[in-house]
């Protein structure tokens, strides 16, 4: 049914739309859940969800003070949406007052209780030599060349300094730095994950084309010390104080606002 929210027109698509995103949503999130159970959840947010949307657009637009051109530049993307989200934010943060950063109590408290879900993954330093496939060079002809290098480097060859003269992409001695698993294509993290440091790979094949591999170190999976995992923290407590002051501001405007169903 469309609504009218202070005397702008809702249509009811947009909150049809709305329904069937937040249906694909929890039945994500909850996969036991009953199918009747989800599309009731679903339709009873989705008018809660779209009238806030309207609200907070409303409030944001009728702000007179302008934004710094500073934050849109800075922002990139699309201009329009980043001045609508600034404007939101700053309007929640006027309402709730000043969001103070996190106290190192409420941090060491997160980080104490929550300490089992904070792990960094396996990762590994490695590096690769290339030899891509495309539009100008055929497999056959990466193949042959990949091929000469791997002889390169088995008859003494330093890799590094290969990697910088013939790979295709060269610099930094071919080095990728520290990655965990699915940061690589799927067939790359195959390869080097299970080589140990030092260790060189044969040739092998992803679809950017050849590469041979070096993994430099290796760390197993492990829990985050307090100090590697108090950024984290900080930023989700934050965030946090955030999403609360965006809430009370929504409930500012709903408790000040006119909604009407529209009857067909």
């Amino acid at each position: 049914m469309p609504l009218r929210v202070n005397n702008e027109l809702v249509e009811d698509e947009v909150i049809r739309e709305e329904i069937r995103t937040l249906r694909l949503r929890l039945a994500e999130a909850m996969p036991q859940e009953h199918p009747a159970t989800i599309d009731a959840r679903a339709k009873e947010w989705a008018r809660d969800n779209v009238i806030e949307r309207v609200l907070l657009r409303q409030a944001a637009l009728a702000d007179a003070e302008p934004v710094p051109a500073e934050v849109i530049e800075k922002a990139g993307g699309n201009a329009a949406e980043v001045e609508l989200q600034f404007r939101v934010e700053r309007l929640a943060i006027r309402h709730a007052g000043r969001i103070a950063p996190p106290r190192n109590k409420d941090v060491v408290d997160y980080y104490r209780h929550h300490r089992e879900s904070m792990a960094i993954p396996e990762a590994i330093r490695a590096a690769h030599i290339i030899k891509n496939v495309d539009e100008k060079t055929s497999q056959e002809d990466a193949l042959a060349a990949i091929c000469a290098v791997e002889e390169q480097i088995k008859a003494g060859g330093v890799f590094e300094t290969i990697a910088d003269e013939l790979s295709d992409c060269p610099g930094r001695g071919g080095d990728l730095g520290w990655f965990p698993r699915g940061e690589m294509v799927p067939e790359f993290d195959a390869v080097v994950f299970a080589l140990t440091p030092g260790e060189v790979s044969p040739v092998f094949r992803t679809a950017f084309g050849f590469h041979i591999a070096k993994v430099y170190e290796h760390s197993d999976e492990r829990m985050a010390t307090f100090e590697e995992a108090r950024p984290q923290i900080e930023r989700l407590l934050l965030t946090e104080k955030h999403q609360k002051a965006l809430e009370r501001l929504c409930d500012y405007l709903r408790a000040r606002a006119t909604v009407e169903e529209i009857a067909p």
